[in-house]
């Protein structure tokens, strides 16, 4: 079972007889395999940072699936960079736009160190698969947020 965790209050499973923590990178993993698009499963998986809904972060992120539905910018990296966004408004010291202009660009950057491209198409020809690049993605805006926090 899968759900909110009362002790932990953060997304778990039940296994056996006691609640297991999952990573950011598990939960946006997981995500996929429900059925929500690369965008949608980063920025949803980020809620802990960006304080929005599922519902809210689903609805914004549904159009950025399979490169902008054209191939484009992996949605991975459009979820990264709007939990960033998201959690500029939320807890980020003071620098505004300058801060997330350039958290934006090391999250695209990671992105190309590891895989080349950021692209869409691009990654898919190569055969990277999807949960790679979700896991990636929401472990990258994880620690950029952390590091902008001081955490």
């Amino acid at each position: 079972m899968n759900a909110l965790c009362p002790d932990l209050g953060t997304r778990a499973y039940f296994y056996e007889t006691e609640w297991i923590k999952m990573s950011i990178q598990e939960e946006a993993v997981r995500l996929h395999s429900d059925g929500c698009n690369c965008a949608q499963c980063v920025l949803c998986a980020c809620s802990k940072y960006t304080g929005l809904e599922k519902e809210i972060s689903l609805a914004i992120a549904c159009g950025f699936g399979g490169g902008v539905r054209c191939g484009e910018i992996c949605g991975a990296i459009s979820g990264a960079v709007m939990a960033i966004g998201a959690a500029a408004k939320q807890n980020m010291n003071g620098g505004g736009m300058a801060n997330v202009a350039s958290l934006t660009k090391k999250t695209t950057g990671a992105f190309r160190e590891k895989f080349a491209s950021v692209r869409c198409l691009d990654l898919k020809r190569a055969g990277v698969p999807c949960d790679e690049l979700i896991a990636f993605g929401a472990e990258t805006a994880e620690k950029l947020i952390k590091e902008e926090r001081g955490e």
